[in-house]
């Protein structure tokens, strides 16, 4: 796979990030961080124990990540998420979630693939 397959793959938007990082190598390389990201995990923690605060730096975090990066679909399910719970819980908060964990497997799928290919 290559990153302009793995991007299409993960809905994202590469032309944005090239113009950013301007080269592949610098866009291959923090694609590939995204995968030791802590911040999935402490939402998911976060959410199970009902620390909405932390679940919203979570967020927050996987969202600006994603813009960062260009990866369209998950910023913008992070963003709704983290706007559902700025304020602590919201009934809104867990069909979020939900977009969130789905567009978050899709992204890590992608990027795996990747890293397949490039042998890292």
């Amino acid at each position: 796979m290559t990153l302009q397959e793995c991007y299409a793959a993960l809905d994202g938007d590469f032309e944005s990030v090239m113009g950013r990082l301007r080269s592949e190598r610098m866009v291959q390389k923090f694609v590939l961080k995204f995968l030791n990201d802590g911040s999935f995990d402490l939402l998911l923690r976060s959410m199970e124990t009902g620390d909405y605060a932390e679940a919203f730096r979570a967020a927050h975090t996987i969202k600006g990540v994603c813009q960062n990066l260009d990866f369209t679909r998950l910023y913008k399910s992070g963003s709704d998420l983290s706007e559902a719970l700025r304020n602590g819980f919201t009934p809104e908060a867990p069909a979020c979630l939900e977009q969130v964990k789905a567009d978050y497997q899709q992204t890590i799928a992608a990027i795996r693939a990747l890293q397949e290919s490039v042998g890292s």
